[in-house]
């Protein structure tokens, strides 16, 4: 999957589980259900975007941070 269809996912599942839970809210059993699955799902989706972002910045040139100095 690449980063930009991740992304897409991500922001897929995220408006699904904020429509949820305005259901969950009136008291709507099966839409807390909905979240909680949606939360593994965003688990999941997390990951993958963690690991695709990193590699991608990987490929382009990364600022790295100064050493910081150790105090004796």
């Amino acid at each position: 999957m690449s980063l930009s269809n991740t992304m897409s996912e991500l922001q897929n599942i995220l408006s699904d589980v904020t429509k949820d839970l305005s259901k969950v809210e009136k008291g709507n059993k099966a839409a807390a259900q909905r979240v909680r699955v949606g939360t593994l799902l965003l688990e999941k989706v997390g990951k993958m975007f963690r690991k695709e972002s990193l590699s991608v910045e990987k490929g382009t040139k990364v600022r790295k941070k100064k050493p910081k100095k150790r105090k004796r």
